[in-house]
């Protein structure tokens, strides 16, 4: 009879450990999300234009300098040292503001991708939340930080759909 009180005693402490363990964890694909959801697309599509402007813009300015150069080159031996002096340094100033513009730029549009993405996230963060409560869910974690799990783990598809319905765009201007 102990005996069979050990074996009882063992079999619900392992038993109750096990419940202890199996916490409801789900995963999402974060990064999914953001290039699939269609306030994310419109946002790459927001972005891919004004890149693709900008860079129009860059380029024709460019063209311009390298045009300018190319015309200075030629004339070197027609002018004067001090007006082909004055004209290169001209053409320099020219080229360290077209540097200055691609530079910012650049850093206009990382920017507005970081802000949308910003954006994205936070819209995200409490459909996360009001679903882990709806669900009894006790954790969601990104997918990148997920070994291996079983695909009924993954929430993104659901996720995506509501985040679809809530938010229809991110403002950008």
């Amino acid at each position: 009879m102990k005996f069979f009180k050990i074996i009882i005693f063992f079999f619900l402490l392992f038993n109750l450990n096990n419940a202890a363990y199996s916490s409801d964890v789900h995963f999402v694909d974060i990064k999914y999300i953001l290039n699939n959801s269609k306030a994310g697309k419109g946002a790459q599509d927001f972005l891919k234009k004004k890149y693709d402007s900008e860079k129009k813009k860059l380029e024709k300015e460019m063209s311009a300098l390298k045009k300018a150069e190319s015309d200075l080159i030629a004339k070197k031996k027609i002018v004067s040292k001090d007006e082909y002096k004055k004209s290169l340094d001209e053409l320099r100033k020219k080229s360290v503001g077209y540097q200055k513009k691609s530079r910012q730029s650049s850093t206009d549009w990382i920017n507005k991708k970081n802000e949308a993405r910003k954006k994205i996230v936070n819209a995200l963060s409490p459909i996360l939340q009001k679903y882990m409560k709806e669900n009894k869910i006790d954790m969601i974690v990104d997918k990148k930080y997920v070994l291996m799990a079983d695909s009924n783990f993954d929430l993104t598809n659901k996720i995506l759909k509501i985040l679809d319905k809530e938010l229809k765009s991110v403002n950008l201007n």
